[in-house]
């Protein structure tokens, strides 16, 4: 609560309270911070530049990013939507981007969305929200511009390949419901295959719910995909992991600054253990809460890890809610797996090696996030390649049929 009180206060005003602490190191600095900011709103040719809470709070920004490439401030909107991204449901038009060359691009319009209706497509440049420019804008603040509230109109234009013109599209933004657990499917009659697209609030529930309907439609064996999945919340893989832990059992810990913040989580599991034959595919994109997962179940030798060294995330960030709506998201500790092995900055390793480009995943990613189009030449022509062959889904369907549990304890 202290910290979240300085925050809001700005640095300007922390002298005097820094004094409280004997800390005259941090009085010096934020004396200094004090003249630098006098000189900027004095000289500074622009004066509507140089408001002092606009300066603080860019300032605070730079401070978190300095400090690990996951800590940051947050203003309200960026943090309502990283609150909105735990709850996954959002208005928005259910668009998914990346960031490409100074520009957001799209990869993919999401089924039945509003932004599917409205005709856009795979590889269209966002040029302007609402008569803004996008270009060198983050992810995250094109984001905060398309998303609002269900009912309002956004007017966005693209740039197009195939247009010599942009093209403007007015999308009256929906509810985006976005599912954690997708691609629930048998991939042979007794192998079921699901993908963990992030961990969220709701993840576990589906989680559990996609494996009761895969078990009773026939599986006796399961694919777990989080490849390209960036990770989410600690508490949802926690959660995702415990029907496979039997209680009492460690599945991960923490540790942070000091020697007793160390935290273990022991699966609380109740009922039928989930003892079943069991592939993790993972790759590069396979960050924080997903190699929590990857990583305990390789550990302890429950799943057999399928792909590419994962991404190497290891650390943990806290939300701290801020008064007018802002937050702070801080590194506060490194996760482990049960035997100690930590996965920051080296990633979880596959037990099998199969390395995909990246323009064979890029399409195979799109395939998985489109199963509605089934058809090869409909798929083609709205997409602009063939579907291929996801090599890494198909070794772990290979191992599965082929494999057994004792295999996979080795």
């Amino acid at each position: 609560m202290i910290l979240g009180s300085l925050l809001a206060m700005g640095l300007v005003h922390l002298v005097q309270l820094i004094g409280l602490w004997g800390d005259r190191d941090a009085t010096k600095s934020a004396d200094y911070y004090r003249k630098v900011l006098a000189e900027v709103r004095e000289r500074y040719v622009d004066p509507d530049k140089v408001e002092s809470e606009e300066l603080t709070r860019e300032a605070l920004k730079g401070m978190l990013r300095s400090l690990d490439p996951y800590s940051d401030f947050m203003r309200a909107p960026d943090y309502d939507s990283l609150q909105e991204d735990i709850d996954s449901k959002f208005g928005g038009i259910g668009v998914q981007i990346e960031f490409r060359e100074s520009w957001v691009v799209v990869i993919a319009p999401m089924s039945g969305t509003p932004g599917e209706r409205a005709g856009i497509l795979r590889g269209d440049r966002i040029l302007e929200v609402d008569d803004e420019s996008m270009r060198g804008l983050s992810i995250n603040q094109v984001v905060s511009r398309m998303r609002g509230d269900p009912g309002e109109s956004v007017d966005i234009v693209l740039a197009r390949e195939s247009e010599d013109d942009p093209v403007e599209v007015s999308i009256v933004r929906e509810i985006i419901k976005v599912e954690s657990v997708t691609n629930v499917a048998l991939v042979q009659p007794t192998i079921g295959y699901l993908r963990i697209a992030q961990f969220s609030a709701p993840t576990a529930s589906e989680m559990r719910a996609a494996v009761t309907d895969l078990r009773a439609r026939g599986m006796t064996s399961l694919i777990i995909d989080v490849r390209n999945n960036p990770g989410g919340l600690l508490s949802s893989a926690k959660e995702v992991l415990k029907p496979f832990f039997a209680a009492g059992e460690l599945m991960v810990y923490t540790e942070g600054r000091n020697a007793d913040d160390r935290r273990e989580f022991l699966s609380s599991h109740e009922g039928e253990l989930w003892d079943f034959p069991l592939v993790v595919l993972i790759n590069n994109g396979s960050a924080s809460a997903s190699e929590i997962l990857a990583g305990a179940l390789k550990d302890t030798s429950k799943a057999r890890i399928i792909g590419e060294t994962s991404f190497g995330k290891g650390s943990v960030q806290s939300v701290i809610g801020l008064p007018n709506g802002e937050g702070l998201r801080l590194t506060t500790g490194r996760y482990y797996t049960p035997s100690g092995v930590t996965v920051n900055e080296v990633g979880v390793s596959p037990d099998e090696e199969i390395v995909m480009s990246p323009e064979d995943d890029l399409n195979v990613t799109l395939q998985r996030r489109r199963p509605d189009i089934s058809d090869p030449t409909v798929f083609e022509e709205r997409f602009g390649f063939a579907p291929i062959t996801d090599r890494q889904l198909e070794a772990a369907i290979a191992y599965l049929q082929g494999g057994s549990r004792e295999e996979t304890e080795e």
